[in-house]
């Protein structure tokens, strides 16, 4: 047995010998050298015994076809330092290669988009035309914008509204009021009818007026008024020059203010406002405020100068739709000055304090 051994380990040597020769020849590691090595001139390799091969002839200087990319080959052989990083391919010309531009990774790019400073760059044209006039006839198309704008903004509107149409439940005699307006017009210019008033029942109406005025928005949010207010009672009548002004102040406060130039030339004032809290999608709580000035005493009118009388009221209403509204409430009036002098010379109170209810509408 210690005899077989050694014969084994020859038969093997012999068989695989040839075999390792065949699968390494073809194989030129010629120009593969690593960086700090020192390669050995190239010399041919041995025939195999049963094969009749030429030998190479010696190279005088590595190839460079097998070399590394980056890896320059000294002469006999050794490897300089490396390229630099962004040193091309050797046989690669990145100009056949559309879009590819080789630069230093490291290289920073200039600011751009939204980097870049702000500029005084002219706003681009306003476009002109209509681009739906290339494919249609440019009558209808004109038609057809028309017909947008006046129902956008440009048709004619109308709406007839009794803020106030109440029974007044007071100490003495019960009375009535009422405080509506109507309009017809468009967005900017309109036409307004208004009229406010109150009485004793059985007694009939102690005050009366009614309002004419044109009206031209001069905001989103606010219209001026002028025209004409006349006075049906008490008599005396009056006839007023008026301007003022309507509409929604900041937390959707309606207001209103006007002066009153009469034909006697006597200055009043008034001042209104009242928001609308909504509770729930039908029950609103409404304030109401309103003051009445007067620049001079007015004896036929029983007007004292300066604040003739104060109107504080809280009105609660459901909506059983939208233009119709039943409403209950408290209204508190007072007379103040020379005013509150007339009223009790006429045996009158100067102030009061009424249970209300009446009903909101508008169509």
């Amino acid at each position: 047995m210690k005899r077989l051994v050694p014969v084994a380990a020859t038969a093997l040597c012999l068989v695989a010998g040839p075999v390792f020769a065949q699968s390494m020849q073809g194989m030129d590691m010629k120009g593969m050298a690593m960086p700090g090595m020192t390669m050995p001139p190239h010399k041919a390799k041995p025939p195999a015994k049963k094969r009749s091969v030429k030998a190479a002839p010696k190279s005088k200087a590595p190839s460079s076809a097998g070399a590394m990319p980056g890896m320059a080959m000294s002469p006999a052989g050794q490897s300089t330092a490396p390229a630099p990083y962004h040193t091309s391919m050797p046989g690669m010309d990145h100009g056949d290669m559309p879009g590819m531009e080789m630069s230093h990774p490291m290289a920073m790019a200039g600011p751009s988009g939204t980097d870049l400073p702000a500029g005084k760059r002219a706003a681009p044209p306003l476009p002109t035309g209509h681009y739906a006039d290339r494919f249609f006839p440019s009558q209808e198309m004109d038609r057809s914008r028309m017909a947008m704008m006046r129902e956008d903004g440009g048709q004619t509107n109308q709406q007839v509204l009794f803020n106030l149409a109440e029974i007044q439940a007071h100490q003495g005699h019960n009375g009535y009021r009422w405080d509506g307006e109507a309009f017809i017009g468009g967005d900017i210019n309109r036409l307004w009818i208004k009229s406010e008033g109150d009485g004793t029942l059985h007694e009939g109406v102690g005050s009366a007026e009614v309002q004419a005025l044109f009206s031209h928005a001069i905001g989103p949010y606010y219209n001026l008024q002028a025209g004409v207010r006349q006075d049906i009672r008490p008599t005396p009548s009056r006839t007023y020059a008026t301007i003022g002004f309507e509409g929604l102040s900041p937390y959707e406060f309606e207001t209103e203010g006007a002066l009153f130039l009469s034909n006697e030339g006597d200055l009043l004032g008034r001042l209104e406002a009242w928001h609308d809290a909504r509770l729930t999608q039908r029950l609103v709580l409404q304030p109401r405020a309103e003051l009445n000035f007067s620049a001079q005493d007015v004896p036929e009118d029983r007007y004292g100068a300066g604040l003739v009388n104060a109107e504080l009221g809280l009105r609660l209403r459901y909506e059983i739709r939208r233009e119709f509204a039943p409403y209950v409430g408290v209204s508190w009036d007072r007379k103040t000055g020379r005013s509150a002098d007339y009223a009790r010379a006429d045996g009158q109170r100067a102030g009061q304090t009424s249970f209300v209810m009446g009903v909101r509408t508008w169509f």
